[in-house]
């Protein structure tokens, strides 16, 4: 039985929560409607979020949220030993461990709450179960984001509130005004994913180019390049810039993240891979297009866009692990350096064409 708001104020049992989600981009950004969720339907109780150093750049300044950021270069040990510190005289009633690493786990023991909830044992990794004394309950092959949400079922709670209202500063709202085209329409390509042993996620930068080329054609929108600062992106960036005769703001390297979702809030259409960046674009409330052949966008794609992927994960995983995505385990990747290319340029121009309301031209 669903429980009411009134219900939910005065039980006593729930005063105190902590969030525990360290990294990456965008899970921290899945975890964002957890936070308003829980802010709406139990506004009585105080919200401690552990959260990475850089993902706090992003989402650390939320209003009603107490934020103790966790720094990677402290080291393992030194930031359980920081955390319990700070900790020290703290009690919740339950924490929330939505991160299923050995990091989160000692972390995680850090905290003193009576109730600790994990993934169940079909998700949960590297012995978070050791750690947890409860697990969430409900379909294991869903999106991340519906994975969270049971974290608030467990709570009681069965309803959503799918908001983000990341804040963004009047500064940081001026200084991107700065950067973009004067009242024109534009699209952002945020070319790359995070570089990881065998994360083969990557289109190609002449396919970015011709979309680009064609959304300028097509439907008046300029492009914008933004990603990291990694020798790979500026590959891409110039590569991609040397293709184009359509104007190019190039913002590769120059942006933070409060920047970036400053950014995105503008933009009238994102293209990219599985990445941070695409979930904050999908966060910001632009349109956008995920590229997916090596992860199955069943479960990591753009939640407010599922509709709109380019998804070639079925026919990657049939070809490189001769398997249909229903017969893999739950998600599994695809490992191929080639697997991106299955992606057309015509399949992501007719998505274009589909996102922005217009018939492709045949």
């Amino acid at each position: 039985m669903k429980t009411t708001q009134h219900q939910h104020e005065h039980d006593l049992a729930l005063n105190r929560l902590c969030l525990l989600r360290l990294s990456a981009i965008g899970d921290v950004t899945h975890v964002v409607p957890i936070v308003r969720t829980l802010q709406r339907y139990l506004p009585q109780s105080s919200l401690t979020w552990v959260i990475g150093k850089t993902e706090a750049s992003l989402v650390g300044d939320i209003e009603g949220v107490e934020f103790i950021v966790v720094d990677k270069g402290d080291g393992l040990f030194g930031a359980a030993k920081g955390l319990k510190k700070s900790l020290a005289k703290r009690h919740f009633d339950v924490l929330l461990n939505m991160q299923a690493s050995w990091r989160a786990n000692i972390l995680a023991s850090a905290v003193n709450a009576p109730r600790k909830i994990g993934f169940d044992r079909q998700r949960a990794r590297n012995g978070q179960q050791l750690f947890s004394n409860e697990s969430v309950r409900g379909p294991q092959r869903v999106h991340v984001l519906d994975g969270f949400f049971q974290f608030v079922e467990a709570l009681g709670i069965y309803e959503r509130e799918l908001r983000w209202d990341i804040p963004v500063s009047a500064a940081v709202q001026e200084r991107v005004t700065g950067w973009l085209p004067a009242a024109s329409p534009f699209l952002v390509i945020s070319p790359c994913s995070s570089q990881r042993t065998r994360n083969f996620r990557n289109w190609s930068a002449q396919n970015y180019a011709a979309v680009a080329e064609y959304a300028y054609a097509e439907h008046g929108l300029e492009l914008v390049l933004t990603g990291g600062q990694s020798a790979l992106e500026r590959d891409y960036a110039e590569a991609i810039r040397g293709s184009l005769a359509s104007p190019v703001i190039d913002l590769v390297g120059k942006t933070s993240l409060k920047e970036l979702y400053a950014l995105l809030q503008r933009a009238t259409l994102f293209i990219g891979p599985d990445s941070g960046p695409l979930h904050m674009a999908n966060a910001a409330g632009a349109g956008v297009i995920g590229l997916y052949a090596t992860s199955n966008p069943q479960r990591t794609g753009p939640y407010l866009h599922l509709d709109q992927v380019a998804n070639r994960y079925p026919e990657a995983a049939s070809e490189e692990l001769g398997c249909s995505p229903e017969q893999l385990r739950w998600g599994v990747r695809v490992r191929s350096p080639d697997a991106m290319q299955r992606i057309s340029v015509a399949e992501v121009c007719a998505r274009i064409d589909e996102l922005l309301g217009t018939r492709d031209k045949a």
